[in-house]
């Protein structure tokens, strides 16, 4: 009796690297991709619907970055197992990763052998991380940033803040009212000693929520 293959749901915003990761695995007999996410937030919702073994999430997507997804995912779906991708292995990013429980962490320049490895491997408990990105973690040890401060909420809000949407459609996209995005705006501030919006930008770059590329 054949063996039940391993769910993957594939969370990339751009397609054609969607495509690039889908026809990568396609010839793997063990692994079956049952969804696709283009955004953040849809990952999480589709995680929540599909249940898959492993999500293959890109760290630089809109609406919601992959770290962030991933944080919501590990607390929604603990079963769920997250491999990071990212075209960068950035301090800001490789200490995010450990710290959130991501079962591994791959440049996305890699071989689509070592891509199917990676993901057998989180599935069996283990942890899959590239060497750099070993070496990095080990480095940095269990440091903390001010990101860790910040509430699930208040990273969402200062994501959207960072990619240039206005409080009222911040507001919209969180489904919740202009006053309350004003109020997480504040805290924020507070909270990092940032007192303009070009300050929370930089800071969402700097600490890895958001990729450079946006601005």
């Amino acid at each position: 009796m054949s063996m039940k293959p391993i769910t993957v749901l594939l969370a990339e915003d751009h397609e054609i690297v969607r495509e690039g990761f889908r026809c990568l695995v396609k010839h793997e007999a063990d692994i079956e991709v049952v969804g696709e996410a283009e955004t953040g937030r849809q990952a999480v919702k589709l995680t929540r619907k599909l249940h898959p073994a492993v999500v293959v999430m890109d760290i630089a997507m809109p609406l919601l970055n992959g770290l962030e997804a991933t944080r919501q995912i590990r607390k929604d779906c603990p079963d769920t197992k997250v491999l990071i991708l990212s075209a960068h292995s950035d301090d800001a990013y490789v200490e995010q990763v450990a710290a959130i429980g991501a079962a591994g962490f791959l440049l996305k320049q890699t071989s689509s052998q070592v891509l199917a490895t990676a993901i057998r491997e989180i599935l069996k408990g283990n942890t899959f991380f590239s060497p750099l990105v070993s070496k990095r973690i080990q480095k940095r040890g269990e440091s903390k940033t001010a990101r860790n401060r910040l509430s699930s909420r208040e990273v969402e809000v200062l994501q959207l803040i960072a990619e240039g949407k206005p409080n009222k459609q911040v507001a919209a996209e969180l489904g919740v009212s202009f006053k309350t995005v004003d109020k997480h705006r504040q805290h924020l501030m507070a909270k990092l000693n940032i007192h303009d919006t070009a300050g929370l930008t930089r800071y969402a770059i700097s600490a890895g929520i958001i990729e450079s590329s946006f601005r």
